[in-house]
């Protein structure tokens, strides 16, 4: 089946988007713009995908997924990496994995530690604020995903169409080689429409509003023997981090 090809919100138009439509789609051009670094220093970003370590937490049994995960504090342009924490969602956003502490390793530092980083996240943020109206300082969790088609099929969402319980999501492809499958669907959470496209170039960014909207990606099978398809998660709340009674 062809894929369904994305159609880009303009930059200039994203936190409006958010606004009307609960999403925008940014081109990677847009992408590199936004975050005001060149291509290239995105790109040097993804060789890090090459060390993600086995999901240990997944309930369906599979094998099909590596990732790391660290935490931020985001106030206007700065961002703070927090100590090392936990991950955690309520059933209520997913069925499948809520209820849990799930400890994954970090981001390595040297990660961390290119300006693309704080970059990207904190250029994201500042799009989320502009759709809310708030300069408040925002709780965000960034986790590295690689799904591979080792078993023959890999899912980026297991828990199916969902919503993660914060403020606002972004899903960044950071690569996709050899699968097919990994379409994007976004619903409105309380109404009949939606969207479908699939994601093909790296730094194409999908931003969501978390509470008009849910979203899911398509499972992946290989075209040849092997394949994988490697994101960047990242979600904003403000207040504190899921599973906290008092912001850090």
């Amino acid at each position: 089946m062809k894929p369904f090809n994305p159609i880009y919100t303009p930059r200039a138009q994203a936190a409006e988007a958010l606004r009307t439509q609960g999403y925008a789609l940014l081109s990677p051009q847009d992408v590199a713009a936004l975050a005001g670094v060149p291509r290239d220093a995105l790109d040097a970003l993804a060789p890090s995908w090459n060390a993600l370590e086995p999901d240990q937490y997944l309930k369906d049994g599979g094998r099909y997924r590596r990732r790391r995960h660290s935490c931020f504090v985001q106030e206007g342009v700065r961002l703070t990496q927090t100590t090392h924490r936990a991950h955690w969602q309520p059933l209520e956003y997913n069925a499948l994995h809520g209820g849990m502490h799930r400890l994954f390793e970090p981001v390595m530092p040297a990660t961390v530690a290119q300006p693309a980083w704080p970059a990207l996240i904190t250029a994201i943020g500042q799009v989320c604020s502009t759709a809310r109206n708030t300069d408040d300082r925002w709780y965000v969790e960034a986790h590295q995903f690689r799904i591979d088609t080792a078993d023959g099929i890999g899912r980026p969402t297991p828990e199916g169409a969902h919503r993660d319980g914060v403020d606002f999501v972004a899903v960044i492809l950071v690569a996709r080689d050899q699968v097919k499958g990994g379409e994007t669907r976004v619903f409105e959470a309380d109404g009949p429409n939606g969207k479908r496209f699939t994601m093909t170039e790296p730094w194409t960014l999908l931003l969501l509003d978390d509470a008009t909207v849910i979203h899911e990606s398509t499972p992946i099978q290989p075209l040849h023997v092997y394949g994988h398809r490697d994101t960047l998660v990242l979600t904003w709340r403000a207040g504190a981090f899921q599973g906290e009674e008092k912001p850090l």
